[in-house]
């Protein structure tokens, strides 16, 4: 399974961690941490030392009830961060974390490979056609609502039924464009209650039949440092221990804050799978 970065095959037949660099003052394990271009330039250096494949750039933060940012503020915050991480590390593959079309042109034209789109077009209709003519890997994420109203009481006669449903659609609408390069991510916390949090990943496996590699975005959220009664900061070893079940059913990227942790449970258990 391969998906074409820049003109790169990247092979995900063994997974890969995406780091997360958030460039934004506000998101809810990192905020504000990355702001300066040293720190930016720090943080980048750090996650591809540990093993990071991709770097996720993100200038919006998703965390439930987030405040609006415009587009102008979510450019500004992103696009000298991808020009200054390439200028530094040209071989860097950087995935946009946007659901807005023009900063998705803007980010793909400053040297971004993939486009991570939490919504999955749903938050701009644009945004297909565009994954159509930059011809870049997309990631499609199901999200039931928006970052400001997803957390209000979310309901699904059946979560992973309806999201997979989800998903589905929107692969097929997006094959028919010509748009064949799909990374597809569950959603953790994106419109979903503890319980359906941990009835996705029970069922992660049966998403593979989707043919797409499945990105899985659990690290230190709710689902863990609220089930084990503690706080983010002390939720490392819970997204240890759930990354690991992840790639037993199948995942194929870890996108993480913490990326020396998440590429060695990918190496043990490949490592496991070796001997199987």
């Amino acid at each position: 399974m391969t998906i074409n970065c820049k003109d790169k095959l990247l092979n995900l037949d063994s997974p890969i961690v995406m780091g997360i660099l958030n460039v934004t003052p506000d998101s809810f394990f990192d905020g504000g941490n990355y702001e300066l271009e040293s720190d930016i330039l720090q943080q980048t250096k750090t996650m591809l030392h540990e093993g990071a494949t991709i770097i996720d750039v993100g200038g919006y933060s998703s965390k439930p009830g987030a405040e609006e940012v415009s587009e102008q503020e979510e450019l500004n915050r992103v696009i000298p961060a991808i020009e200054t991480i390439l200028k530094n590390y040209p071989e860097t593959i950087i995935s946009i974390d946007t659901f807005r079309s023009k900063v998705a042109i803007k980010a793909v034209k400053a040297g971004a490979s993939i486009i991570n789109d939490i919504s999955a077009g749903e938050m701009d209709s644009n945004m297909f056609n565009t994954v159509k003519q930059l011809q870049v890997p997309y990631c499609i994420m199901h999200m039931k609502g928006t970052p400001q109203n997803m957390q209000k009481e979310p309901k699904y006669d059946n979560v992973v039924t309806e999201v997979y449903q989800y998903l589905h659609k929107k692969v097929a609408e997006l094959n028919r464009l010509g748009v064949n390069d799909i990374i597809i991510d569950l959603g953790f916390g994106f419109g979903k209650t503890i319980e359906h949090n941990y009835e996705l990943l029970a069922h992660l496996s049966n998403f593979k039949s989707l043919n797409c590699p499945v990105l899985v975005g659990i690290s230190r959220k709710s689902m863990i440092y609220k089930t084990l009664g503690v706080s983010a900061i002390e939720a490392l070893n819970g997204t240890t221990a759930l990354h690991s079940i992840a790639l037993q059913s199948g995942g194929n990227i870890l996108r993480v804050h913490d990326v020396k942790e998440a590429a060695e449970v990918i190496f043990l258990n490949n490592k496991l799978n070796e001997n199987e």
